[in-house]
């Protein structure tokens, strides 16, 4: 425990210099007039003792030293030059031990000042740090964790840490400890409230003191604050959803031919068939069966017109990620709904290679719709830029051997430069006239958020391909 010299403590170590004299001065009296009680100058080795605790270490030499001239002042005193060999063998034996005292005194007041000097930086972090015994009380706690939590080093002093933060944990503490206990330490994010009553997110790492035998001691643990880095990180996913919903309206505007064509296809068939329908309930002996066709003909259709909407009104909508269980290949599908218009305009072939097992992954459908057709229009305003012949878009899905869902876009244009490959998901990096860099940065974030990535696949013929990946789970971990 870190303890504050206070001024009690301060008075009593002045007290122990005239003490220490006083002591000397007695041990000298009686060692110099009484000859008979003995070996008294042993009792020197007390004096460096007092010294220790209010000397520094020229004082306790030099009162060694004195006490050393003492003795054989006394000695001489007492005995003079016909002293005996007893007397002078106690004598050298006193000198001796005072000596040996001295260098232990000297030896723990280094390391005592190299503690402590240790123990001042730890007041210089802005981190709280404290130590717990394994019954969880404070035995240290340092200036950090007074400025972050609100409590002194004296109040802390003796409390268990989890009960005078009220912690939060992200686990059950048994299996926390239990890791604690295997690995010699822990890293984590814990909540923890201040005196203050306000709760803060700390990043927590916890190291365990062992003795000789193995046997836990103690518990070292380190705590930084961020609460503001967290709040900045939910700005910074708002700004990002923001700007991913910008993106999607501004996709929506240049697709706005495509979707009008694939709402008026199933529209007309509706027309046709219910034209179809009143021409054969109009007949003299009305056909039921053909009506019936027509009918399930048009109720399709208006589904599937329904379908185009609520997708087209899913990507225009500003809401919050849902995260949900996914099927990478159904996502491919929905996407291309909305581009094959763009398709067949710009006259480029699309070739599908999609897994034929699920290729399920937690995500947000809307993001990852989005996702596929930022990389599909990249594709496609690369191949309508370029004087090549063959234009055709290839889309593969596969699961690799670390069990990651891979979906890979590419094109015929022409390519990528590979300094620009380094920078491509960049934002505001272009390489289009009039673009603004933005769609494939929008790629990146919603992929990351994802726990995924996405790079540029290195391609030797001609064309860029783009691929991104993410997690495969079992089609049971959905929560």
């Amino acid at each position: 425990m870190r303890h504050r010299l206070s001024p009690r403590a301060s008075g009593n170590s002045r007290l122990l210099a005239p003490l220490a004299i006083l002591l000397a001065a007695g041990i000298f009296a009686v060692d110099t007039i009484d000859q008979f009680s003995g070996d008294v100058s042993v009792l020197y080795v007390v004096v460096p003792l007092l010294g220790a605790g209010a000397l520094r270490r020229r004082g306790i030499v030099l009162s060694s030293l004195a006490c050393i001239a003492l003795t054989l002042l006394s000695f001489w005193l007492v005995h003079g030059i016909d002293a005996s060999g007893g007397a002078l063998s106690r004598c050298l034996m006193s000198i001796a031990a005072i000596a040996i005292t001295t260098l232990l005194v000297l030896k723990n007041q280094a390391t005592s000042t190299d503690l402590s000097e240790k123990a001042q930086l730890l007041d210089l972090t802005h981190d709280a740090i404290f130590v717990r015994g394994m019954d969880d009380l404070v035995t240290y706690w340092n200036r950090g964790a007074e400025a972050i939590y609100g409590w002194s080093a004296e109040y802390a002093a003796g409390k268990s840490t989890h009960q005078l933060l009220r912690t939060v944990f992200p686990a059950s503490l048994y299996e926390i400890n239990q890791e604690l206990l295997r690995s010699d330490r822990w890293e984590g994010e814990l909540v923890h409230t201040k005196q203050d009553g306000s709760a803060i997110v700390v990043s927590s790492r916890w190291s365990l003191k062992k003795d000789a035998d193995g046997k836990p001691l103690a518990v070292l643990e380190t705590n930084t604050d961020i609460s503001q880095r967290r709040q900045a990180e939910v700005e910074v996913l708002k700004a990002q959803a923001d700007l991913a919903h910008v993106t999607r309206l501004t996709t929506l505007g240049e697709l706005t031919a495509s979707i009008a064509h694939e709402v008026n296809q199933p529209l007309a068939g509706i027309v046709l068939n219910s034209e179809a329908c009143l021409r054969w309930v109009d007949r003299d002996k009305p056909d039921l069966d053909e009506v019936r066709s027509a009918v399930r003909r048009s109720i399709a259709d208006a589904q599937r017109a329904s379908d185009i909407v609520r997708r087209i009104r899913s990507l225009a909508k500003k809401g919050d990620i849902e995260m949900s269980l996914v099927d990478l290949n159904d996502i491919v599908n929905e996407s291309l709904v909305l581009v094959r218009r763009e398709l067949i305009t710009n006259r480029i072939a699309l070739k599908l290679n999609l897994a034929n097992r699920p290729m399920p992954a937690l995500g947000d459908r809307i993001q990852l719709q989005q996702l596929l057709i930022n990389l599909l229009i990249n594709g496609i305003q690369a191949m309508t830029s370029s004087d090549n012949d063959l234009r055709e878009i290839i889309v593969t899905t596969s699961i690799d051997e670390s069990n990651q869902a891979n979906v890979r876009v590419q094109d015929s244009g022409p390519g990528i430069d590979p300094d620009s490959a380094q920078q491509l998901f960049k934002a505001f990096f272009t390489t289009k006239a009039n673009g603004i860099g933005m769609g494939l940065s929008i790629c990146r974030s919603i992929v990351e958020a994802h726990g995924g990535r996405v790079w540029v696949v290195p391609n030797p013929g001609r064309g860029a391909i783009l691929q991104f990946s993410l997690p495969r789970v079992e089609k049971d971990a959905e929560s």
